[in-house]
């Protein structure tokens, strides 16, 4: 069983090694599994997904995505990567404390993004968004097993299409010590280039805005590290589901049977997945 430890330093040492890597986004233990067996080196966490497991129609709590780090990171022997959304408190040293109890839970890598949750002022003004930044930095990396700090700059996900603004903001919460940026919302290969470019930090690109026909190596050819899926391959999941819920109440039909997966090969991979943590 792979210890925390080995799990923050696997992590670490994924960004430092030439070219980028995939962090598919699981939602549960299952989910996790599978994916380990697939051959994956990390995993992220996708509230989006954790608030569609759980039936929620306005996002998810801090308590609840706690609980699903604590299920992830137990799952494989993978390090796991939370998104901890803006860390469920607007005061910088309250939002930190979001930090502790996921490393608490076992994940070796968390986000804070600078999205206020309210959507008639949706980001947070400069100075503030920074400063919770440098806290989330400073608990981050005072724990005793190593937490890299990711900071989201949410702009283009909010209407504030500013690509300028964006950077500054990346470039700022990378003074202020932030291991990871990430901007979601980019949608070109070349938006991809010119944040990339601008840092000198590993940087994070969420597929869900690009063309599905660009590939890893593009991404990485164009600075990207780190490249997510954020709540798509639930998103997914969900659409073979609803696709069978309605052949069967408007057709009567079974047909989707035949893309079931089969239980010894589920079980094998659950197998697999968990690792020595099975």
């Amino acid at each position: 069983m792979s210890s925390q430890t080995d799990k923050a330093i696997a992590f670490r040492a994924l960004h430092e090694r030439p070219g980028a890597f995939i962090i598919p986004n699981p939602w549960d233990a299952g989910t996790a599994r599978l994916l380990a067996s697939l051959g994956f080196e990390a995993l992220a966490t996708t509230s989006l997904g954790l608030a569609n497991m759980l039936g929620h129609a306005s996002g998810v709590t801090r308590d609840e995505v706690i609980a699903n780090c604590r299920d992830i990171a137990a799952a494989t022997d993978l390090p796991v990567n939370a998104d901890l959304e803006n860390c469920f408190a607007h005061e910088p040293q309250q939002a930190a404390e979001t930090i502790r109890l996921a490393a608490e839970a076992g994940v070796v890598g968390g986000s804070i993004e600078d999205f206020t949750g309210d959507r008639a002022a949706p980001i947070y003004d400069f100075d503030p968004a920074v400063a919770r930044v440098r806290a989330a930095v400073e608990v981050a990396h005072s724990l005793p097993v190593p937490f890299m700090l990711t900071a989201r700059a949410e702009n283009l996900l909010h209407g504030r299409m500013d690509m300028a603004d964006t950077i500054r903001r990346l470039q700022a919460y990378e003074a202020a010590g932030a291991d990871v940026l990430y901007a979601p919302g980019l949608r070109t290969v070349a938006e991809v280039r010119d944040v990339a470019g601008a840092l000198k930090r590993p940087f994070n690109i969420v597929t869900g805005w690009l063309d599905p026909d660009i590939t890893a190596i593009q991404l990485a050819e164009a600075g990207a590290k780190r490249i997510s899926v954020g709540g798509a391959l639930s998103r997914l999941a969900m659409a073979t589901f609803l696709d069978a819920g309605r052949a069967m109440r408007e057709d009567g039909s079974f047909q989707w049977m035949r893309q079931m997966a089969a239980v010894p090969e589920m079980r094998r991979m659950f197998a697999e997945g968990a690792g020595a943590s099975g």
